[in-house]
């Protein structure tokens, strides 16, 4: 009965075999291919293979990426299916996730077609370039700009940014530049639709800002006209280096990639010949690098009246950077002037080490105008710093922007009114502690206002402290403390040696009795030390006014190697 058994089922799987084989099978055609690309997303680089029959994109997959998971998903689902839907890389890209559809299809593209759309490279670190000089002067300079712009959401409601482009700058005894270090702080309405952008909706009490919460170019209502809101925008802006990846322009590179060109055209020139730079090689429509093949008349006669050197020089800057050095974005060359104007003498040997930090902080105050309405100030703290191959600080270099609403009454204030269509701010316009009116709702306010904005050492002697020093003669000797310390000592000095409550110095003959019971359990040297730097410091390392500590923190996590020799 078993070899029966075994028998039959022998048959059957014969049977079905061959039922199996002689059912048609659909094979792939002859000139089927499975081909590879790479495009840059938000988050990196993203990955895809495209199977094509001839000319027929048959599929398309995304293999890898580092996109944002949710905001991501559409795309990475949605534009491979409408690829081969049309065959054609010519399709929508999905809204609110814009680079993660340019990037795919990008892929797509370099799959198809590489000699066209070549693969993106990522650009390895350059090594740092010896540096020697005679003489070295570390310069800080910071431009401000007020934009209209990028026009209006859905409701017609306008989007207004503000600019602040900063600017490190080391120069040599005969001005020229040996190394650069710039970044931008942009700061838009929260009904700008791109993504990542820092957001202002004005002070609390101006009803807030029209807010497309998820960039897709709809608005979703207004930001909460809160105190919450107002301290939690500030403390989430990040700088254009800060927003890294994240913020790539319309050529596919970064801000950053695009910074690091200029900077390495720049270096070696003085200012006079970075501004004369400017003015021959840029268009006079928008500030950006000349290109060959312009299809504006303007710009193509100034590109054709170079040399063949001037244009080989143009080719090699443009590889890299296109964006403007002076538009409604902001007024980079202006910025590296000002660093020049404000430049100081270092008295170092050497340096390994170069970083730019900035520590944004928003406040209540001080206090309210006499008819009760809240003064509110933003504070900023820019921190250029130069350190040793040990971390230790050999250079520092502070500065603040301090901007308060106009009612407040302290003269040589800059001040911010709002946005225009918020109704202005009351305005104390003589300094009497007396409201005088509202400063006017319009363009032309909004733009002075911003442009007559100036740092705590560019404001002088005219900001003196309550103990008759200015700010500038405060932080001069704070930076003389902590040159030689490396950030965690900064920190620990600043821990062990300011009052918990105000981030002040501790003195003797505190009345508070936590501060006293700190500075008593000093030693007589640290005692020493504590009473040579209040003969000159006395104001706060850290609290409403600035966190100048965060400040110093992020230049040295922003460091970027050098190799500077002073002989």
């Amino acid at each position: 009965m078993k070899k029966l058994l075994v028998l039959l089922l022998a048959f059957a799987m014969a049977f079905g075999m061959a039922a199996c084989s002689s059912t048609p099978q659909e094979e792939e055609p002859a000139d089927a291919v499975t081909l590879t690309g790479v495009g840059e997303g938000f988050g990196g680089p993203i990955e895809v293979k495209v199977m094509m029959a001839g000319d027929t994109i048959t599929g398309v997959e995304v293999v890898s990426h580092s996109e944002t998971a949710g905001i991501s998903d559409p795309a990475i689902e949605g534009i491979p299916a409408a690829i081969v839907e049309a065959n054609s890389t010519e399709v929508d890209v999905v809204s609110g996730a814009t680079y993660t559809s340019d990037g795919i299809i990008y892929a797509v593209n370099n799959a198809i077609d590489p000699d066209t759309y070549p693969a993106p490279v990522e650009e390895e670190p350059e090594e740092a370039g010896e540096v020697t000089a005679s003489d070295v002067y570390l310069g800080f300079g910071i431009s401000n700009l007020g934009r209209k712009g990028p026009g209006a959401d859905n409701e017609e409601v306008q989007v207004w940014s503000i600019n602040q482009v900063l600017a490190s700058v080391l120069f040599d005894g005969e001005g020229r530049i040996l190394e650069m270090n710039v970044d931008q702080l942009e700061v838009a309405t929260p009904n700008y639709d791109g993504e990542g952008m820092p957001h202002f909706s004005g002070f609390p009490g101006q009803g807030g800002y029209n807010w497309d919460e998820n960039h897709d170019e709809v608005v979703d209502g207004k930001t909460p006209d809160t105190e919450e809101n107002f301290f939690a925008e500030i403390d989430g802006w990040m700088t254009k280096r800060e927003r890294g990846d994240s913020y790539v322009m319309g050529n596919g590179k970064t801000w950053t990639e695009h910074m690091n060109g200029f900077q390495k055209a720049f270096a070696g020139m003085t200012v006079e010949e970075v501004r004369d730079w400017f003015e021959n090689y840029t268009s006079d429509r928008n500030g950006r690098p000349l290109k060959a093949g312009s299809e504006d008349a303007q710009d193509k006669a100034k590109y054709d009246a170079l040399t063949d050197d001037e244009k080989a020089m143009l080719a090699d800057v443009t590889s890299a950077a296109t964006m403007s050095l002076n538009d409604s974005h902001g007024d980079i060359v202006a910025a590296i002037e000002k660093a020049y104007e404000n430049r100081k003498p270092l008295e170092i040997q050497e340096a390994s080490a170069y970083g730019l930090g900035i520590a944004s902080m928003g406040r209540k105050g001080p206090g309210a105008d006499n008819e009760g309405v809240q003064v509110w100030s933003i504070n900023q703290v820019v921190a250029n710093s130069l350190f040793d191959d040990e971390g230790r600080l050999v250079a520092l270099h502070v500065d603040q922007m301090e901007i308060a609403t106009p009612n407040y009454d302290g003269e040589g204030m800059p001040h911010f009114s709002g946005f225009p269509g918020q109704g202005g701010y009351n305005w104390d316009e003589n300094h009497d502690e007396v409201v005088d009116g509202k400063t006017p709702d319009t363009e032309e306010n909004f733009f002075a206002e911003i442009d007559g904005w100036m740092t705590k050492r560019e404001r002088g002697d005219s900001y003196v402290m309550g103990n008759g020093k200015t700010w500038v003669e405060h932080m001069d000797r704070f930076e003389e403390t902590f040159i030689g310390m490396t950030i965690d000592e900064i920190e620990e000095w600043f821990q062990k040696y300011t009052s918990d409550r105000n981030g002040r110095p501790l003195k003797d003959g505190s009345e508070d009795a936590q501060d006293k019971a700190k500075y008593d359990a000093l030693s007589d040297d640290e005692k020493s030390m504590l009473a040579d730097v209040t003969s000159a410091a006395t104001m706060s390392l850290n609290d409403s006014h600035g966190d100048i500590i965060a400040a110093i923190r992020a230049s040295f996590e922003n460091k970027k190697d050098i190799s500077l020799t002073i002989e």
